[in-house]
């Protein structure tokens, strides 16, 4: 394995996060060396719960996360925060399982944007454990754009057959309906386009789905499709981006995954998620767009009912490795950090 590592972090101690995290890493279709941020003591229980046969090693420094995860059978760990107690409240929210999990990302972000790592790969965080801990943001989205000071970004879920784009994520469908505007609708599909470009001379085909039943019946079902996304859509293709829609969001992800767009643009959370969900959390791959680094994480959640069994399922973990691996360069250039806010 070549080239600077992954880092992963472990998400919420009380969830999965750990137990999938040192079972992708001991996987041998893992393609990059991986450095975990994270607790050594709970990553060495997960090792333990799981049956996965790896030698918990800590490191002393951020300098060595750049060498990590080369020896086999030896798993490298960045100790970040407090150390956590043996005996962890599996399957609770609680304030410092969120407070650790934050501290994870934090140095992440610290190590993507100081060029140590060459990506980043998340595993699931708890939204209220985030709240109990006084972290402000709902999910790894709006962590990772405060503490890399973007302020144009956009999350992609993607699998072998599907990729979406949301406008709009972690708020209520009453707030995200007033959020849409033209401005954030163009934003979001540029991201799309400049995140799918790659190499190729093809324009990616963006398709975007319409908001009210039926692209909104020409306004007798509303007028957001009108007055909001067909505007969005026509300055799209002014730039020369390959952008059509609103369609009818009860039939586009179809035509998406037969081939006809290579991404729709959702204008809601579930409005997107449903769709790859329902082909399958396995292989689900959830990507941040607009990001000064390359960031993956899995497509489901922390499974409260799953911690401590050692039967969750490591394939999305996995396969976001894949997608980071794919998707970053060997050696990224560094960029100068931030001074992230502690929660």
């Amino acid at each position: 394995m070549k080239g600077r590592p992954i880092a992963v972090t472990m998400g919420d101690p009380h969830g999965i996060g750990p137990e999938i995290t040192v079972r992708a890493c001991a996987d041998p279709r893992r393609r990059a060396p991986v450095v975990v941020i994270g607790d050594p003591g709970t990553l060495e229980r997960a090792c333990r719960t799981t049956g996965t046969r790896l030698n918990v090693r800590t490191l002393s420094s951020a300098t060595e996360a750049e060498g990590a995860g080369r020896t086999p059978g030896v798993l490298d760990v960045l100790a970040e925060g407090p150390a956590l107690p043996a005996g962890l409240a599996l399957g609770t929210v609680a304030a410092e399982a969120g407070a650790a999990s934050y501290a994870y990302v934090r140095k992440g972000v610290e190590l993507a944007l100081a060029g140590r790592v060459r990506a980043l790969t998340t595993a699931p965080i708890h939204k209220e454990a985030l709240r109990l801990a006084g972290v402000p943001h709902p999910g790894h989205t709006e962590i990772l754009a405060e503490l890399s000071g973007t302020r144009s970004y956009a999350m992609m879920m993607a699998n072998d057959e599907l990729r979406t784009v949301l406008v709009t994520v972690h708020q209520s469908l009453r707030t995200a309906i007033d959020a849409l505007t033209v401005e954030r609708e163009l934003d979001t599909i540029r991201l799309t386009h400049r995140a799918l470009r790659g190499p190729s001379t093809r324009r990616p085909r963006i398709a975007v789905a319409a908001l009210n039943p039926h692209a909104g019946e020409n306004g007798l079902f509303g007028r957001e499709d009108l007055d909001i996304i067909a505007p969005a859509v026509q300055a799209a293709r002014a730039e020369g981006i390959a952008a059509s829609g609103p369609w009818p969001a009860d039939t586009v992800f179809m035509r998406a995954r037969a081939g006809e767009f290579d991404a729709v643009v959702a204008q809601y959370h579930d409005q997107g998620l449903i769709p790859v969900k329902y082909l399958g959390l396995e292989h689900g791959v959830n990507i941040t767009l607009g990001l000064p680094f390359v960031r993956t994480s899995v497509d489901h959640g922390t499974a409260f009912d799953l911690a401590g069994t050692g039967t969750a399922d490591h394939t999305s973990l996995l396969t976001a490795l894949h997608h980071a691996a794919e998707l970053a360069p060997e050696a990224p250039e560094a960029r100068k950090p931030l001074s992230p806010r502690s929660p």
